[in-house]
């Protein structure tokens, strides 16, 4: 293990992101079709999404610039990290790989049943470019008796991992989700970015946006009209499914509710909305916006808002483009790694 070099991790991790840039037609459209065999959730169009998205930062420039803001100057001694991998947006557990890689220790993976596919198939080119790696990476479907473990899941999944994984050095995540601020002074292209924030993977993201803080009730028509543009969600059989399902206990249950025919609008309490369910709530000034959101704080992933006005916001339609430094959970996953 000691013979892994790091600057060769990082040329491995350069040529994975070149590979992915210049994936052919024909050899995107096989994977695409073992991929979403495996999870019809996970469509051409969104595998092609999250591809792009490993391949932005997959860049030694990148990569360098980030573990510069780390002394790894004396590397921990190699340890056996366990990783629990998510499966609700293609590929989401490679960035714990990599923060494994390159902190120098061995990752033992327990892929999701719903993404088996796409992590190895990009082991498979990282290892075939440094074949060293191939020592580092092991895929198994129990971890037991490693020095460490990274679990994601959902806040049930979190008790069981506690259970199992709490008296060893551990990362463990639980549900989370992003929310929208809207002034009512939104353009008609502002709500229109705002869309890519909530549909895409259909939502099914911790970084997609759930629910929004609005300030005009009045202009969630015109939101509604800017998403029209993302009305072919409603050709996937199993979100048209939900949108059905979820109408369909609006209104027997007669809750006030908007619908453009894909998306239905409902003031909640509440933060994290069923797939197809939008969920807002009002504020009256940012006084008491910001008290809503701190009291949620450990339950939110991102915030959006129109050009990122408000603080530690991401402008709309950009949260589903992560930097290499944005952690899940805003747990620093490298600092972890060093530290064993």
């Amino acid at each position: 293990m000691n013979k892994i070099d790091k600057s060769h991790t990082i040329a491995a991790l350069d040529h994975l992101g070149t590979f992915l840039k210049d994936l052919g037609e024909e050899e995107f459209t096989h994977l695409a079709a073992k991929v979403v065999n495996n999870n019809p959730w996970f469509t051409p169009g969104q595998t092609k999404v999250a591809l792009e998205g490993l391949g932005r930062f997959l860049e030694a420039k990148a990569l360098e610039a980030w573990l510069g803001d780390y002394d790894i100057s004396k590397p921990p001694l190699p340890k056996r990290v366990g990783l629990v991998m998510a499966g609700n947006v293609p590929a989401v557990g490679f960035h714990d790989l990599m923060c494994v890689l390159l902190a120098g220790h061995k990752a033992h993976i327990k892929l999701s049943s719903t993404d088996q596919v796409i992590i190895p198939w990009l082991v498979e080119e990282l290892v075939g470019f440094y074949p060293l790696l191939q020592d580092q990476i092991v895929f198994a479907e129990q971890l037991k008796g490693l020095d460490a473990y990274i679990a994601t899941g959902s806040d049930n999944t979190a008790r069981y991992f506690e259970y199992y994984f709490g008296k060893y050095p551990h990362i463990i995540r639980k549900n989370r989700t992003s929310v929208g601020i809207l002034t009512g002074d939104e353009d008609t292209n502002a709500l229109k970015a705002l869309g890519r924030d909530i549909f895409q993977y259909f939502g099914l993201g911790c970084r997609n946006v759930s629910k929004l803080y609005i300030n005009d009730p009045g202009q969630l028509v015109t939101l509604l009209d800017a998403l029209e543009e993302n009305k072919a969600v409603a050709d996937h059989h199993k979100f048209i499914n939900n949108y059905d399902y979820n109408k369909s206990i609006y209104l027997v249950n007669k809750e006030p509710h908007l619908d453009n025919g894909f998306l239905l609008v409902k003031e909640s309490k509440a933060l994290v909305s069923p797939i197809a369910v939008l969920y807002y709530e009002t504020y009256d000034d940012t006084v008491g916006l910001r008290a809503s959101l701190a009291g949620v704080g450990d339950k939110i992933q991102c915030i959006v808002s129109d050009g990122g006005w408000y603080p530690e916001s991401l402008p709309l339609g950009q949260a589903q483009f992560p930097r290499i430094q944005d952690y899940a959970d805003h747990v620093d996953t490298l600092a972890f790694l060093l530290k064993l």
